[in-house]
């Protein structure tokens, strides 16, 4: 593999002095770009796009392109491991994913196993493939959805507005999502390690819908099974630590317990103050976010305002990377984009100059 050019992306997660804040954007490859619709309608369609290395390739390397980016991600979609456990995903226009094998009955749960990993090769061909285009311009993300995360969709069989099977089951019948839970953690655990030894340089794992439980059901099914997960990953590769990033959307009031994990990072939405979640975690975990997506609707003027309050409430010192507080709406301006990443980095100068 080539040597890695520009490394403030990690040594931000990991807290180590930096030139500027690193900045890179949940969801940065993908339908607000036109290039990226257009690889699109060649692969035939998302699925077909995840599923070849080579277009997946050219898609996550689209925005680096573009914009002066501290980060490429793998560009695949959470769920393509519960597709890889026999659950028949497949993609309905205008309505989005769908399952043909939900997992509505007891017979269902009971059938789930840790699918052998040569299902999912296609993405660690990709994240090989990812890595070598690179040439050590930046570093790699590799990820997953949490294994909460992936429940919810294997439980409702899509997407939903409420989880209502997914919270009567979590009620009714706990052992049964209890095992869901175990059978994707250790899933999630293998995932993430065959990234890393593809060559993913950091791990972020998107627990999406762990701000729809209650706090006791946080600590029971979602919590657990991060740690379950956490504690599991291969933390070094090619000499140099591999960091992990978790993102618990809707998290903002369990920030303590996310930086008591065995992490180096936590995502936040952009409902979490910056400058009271730093005081929260302290020196545990660095932090990542949290411009509202939407922002980048409004003006230049707007757009730099809102960067300037987030540096601000972050403050002086290394320990954050600038992101969006969730996934680049499809509809933004890619002009807004490149303003905001090139704000983020002329603004964020003066609070790493000591």
């Amino acid at each position: 593999m080539a040597v890695l050019h520009n490394d403030i992306f990690l040594r931000a997660l990991l807290k180590q002095p930096v030139e500027y804040t690193p900045v890179w954007l949940m969801r940065q490859a993908g339908r607000y770009l036109p290039e990226y619709r257009a690889t699109r309608a060649k692969a035939g369609s998302f699925l077909a796009l995840c599923q070849n290395p080579e277009l997946a390739t050219e898609v996550t390397l689209q925005p680096l392109e573009r914009f002066a980016l501290d980060a490429a991600i793998l560009f695949s979609d959470i769920l393509t491991v519960p597709d890889a456990m026999g659950l028949g995903l497949h993609f309905v226009e205008g309505e989005g994913p769908k399952f043909t094998h939900p997992l509505q009955h007891e017979q269902d749960v009971a059938r789930l196993e840790v699918p052998d990993m040569s299902r999912l090769r296609y993405v660690f061909d990709a994240v090989s493939s990812i890595r070598q285009a690179l040439q050590g311009r930046v570093p790699l993300i590799g990820f997953s959805g949490s294994p909460f995360t992936l429940a919810c969709y294997m439980v409702e069989g899509s997407g939903s507005r409420d989880f209502r099977l997914l919270k009567t089951m979590l009620y009714q019948r706990p052992q049964l999502l209890h095992r869901i839970l175990d059978i994707n953690a250790q899933t999630v655990t293998a995932y993430l390690n065959e990234q890393i030894a593809s060559g993913a340089q950091a791990v972020q794992i998107f627990d999406t819908w762990g701000g729809i439980l209650s706090d006791a059901a946080f600590q029971e099914f979602d919590l657990l099974y991060i740690q379950q997960v956490v504690s599991g990953l291969q933390r070094e590769a090619d000499g140099r630590r591999v960091p992990v990033i978790v993102f618990t959307k809707g998290g903002g009031q369990w920030l303590e317990q996310l930086a008591a994990l065995d992490v180096d990072a936590l995502g936040v939405d952009w409902t979490v103050n910056l400058h009271q979640a730093r005081h929260q975690v302290g020196q545990r975990v660095a932090l990542q976010g949290n411009l509202d997506p939407l922002a980048l609707f409004g003006q230049p003027e707007s757009i730099e305002c809102e960067i300037k309050r987030l540096l601000a409430d972050y403050g002086s010192g290394s320990g954050h990377v600038f992101n969006l507080g969730h996934g680049i709406n499809q509809f933004t301006d890619a002009e807004m984009v490149k303003f905001a990443v090139e704000a983020v980095h002329r603004l964020s100068v003066g609070y790493h100059q000591n």
